[in-house]
């Protein structure tokens, strides 16, 4: 009952607040480093961000990113060998998770959650906080269901996540980030077999393939920290739904904005055969 509801991610929905909306040099540095799989450069960038910026809980979220996205690159999750095999995508990483990574994410996350928590004690409505809250419940529903395997655990923060999204929307439109999480959500619950969707379905959590992949598809043009990880999640499901070259375009997108990551070239050079 693969609530890998987001894979994304990998990520909730990241977009950000009043304040977050507005690029900033170090979290551009340090998203792009996390895609280039340089994590420890990527955590030095978003440490000194959080230093400059203490009541801002995008900086803690940003260090609990980066050590998901290690996982899950590390467990091979965000490539066609995984995405295509079903046994893989609807069950779970294989083998336990890496002890300190998993200790130092779910620190991070945690300390990211009740900083945004008191920002919305204040202002219901604080864009970060509610970016935030909705980054990190989407990560843990996320480690919850592909890492540990917990794929009932997660049904709760995949429900809080994809709540708080919405609100976001309305809060902020142009937080497109935030369909990363609604997308990979929408668009893996799809791929279950019919009888658990069903089961889902009266637990609260809907699925649709085609919706999920309109979403990726938005973040993917219009996100911001988040567009890299929506453009490589459009592309697997694409390649899911017999879409290769729409696949290829993505992967060509992701190749040259990030040319050292081995991913991503690797993943062309299958599409380019």
């Amino acid at each position: 009952m693969r609530r890998v509801l987001l894979i994304t991610a990998l990520f909730g929905a990241l977009a950000t607040s009043a304040t977050a909306l507005q690029t900033d040099p170090q979290l551009d540095a340090g998203f792009h480093h996390m895609y280039e799989l340089k994590f420890d450069d990527a955590r030095a960038e978003f440490s000194a961000y959080q230093r400059a910026h203490p009541d801002d809980p995008l900086g803690e979220a940003a260090v609990a990113a980066s050590f998901l996205f290690e996982e899950l690159n590390s467990k091979g999750v965000l490539t066609s060998a995984f995405f295509l095999d079903d046994k893989k995508l609807l069950g779970g990483v294989e083998g336990p998770p890496d002890a300190k990574r998993s200790a130092a994410f779910l620190e991070a996350n945690q300390r990211a959650r009740q900083m945004a928590r008191a920002r919305l004690k204040s202002n219901a409505r604080d864009g970060a906080g509610l970016f935030v809250l909705t980054l990190t419940d989407g990560m843990e529903a996320d480690y919850d269901a592909l890492i540990e395997k917990r794929q009932f655990a997660s049904l709760h923060m995949i429900r809080a996540a994809e709540s708080d999204a919405t609100i976001l929307l309305t809060v902020e439109p142009n937080a497109q980030d935030a369909y990363v999480a609604l997308g990979a959500a929408n668009y893996i619950i799809g791929c279950l077999p019919g009888y658990k969707r069903a089961f889902l379905w009266f637990g609260g959590i809907h699925g649709d393939r085609q919706r999920g992949m309109s979403q990726m598809q938005l973040a993917a043009e219009h996100g911001q920290y988040l567009q890299p990880f929506a453009k490589a999640l459009l592309a697997l499901a694409a390649l899911r739904e017999k879409q290769p070259q729409r696949a290829r375009t993505l992967f060509e997108d992701l190749h040259h904005e990030f040319p050292t990551n081995p991913v991503f070239t690797h993943e062309l050079a299958l599409l380019q055969k």
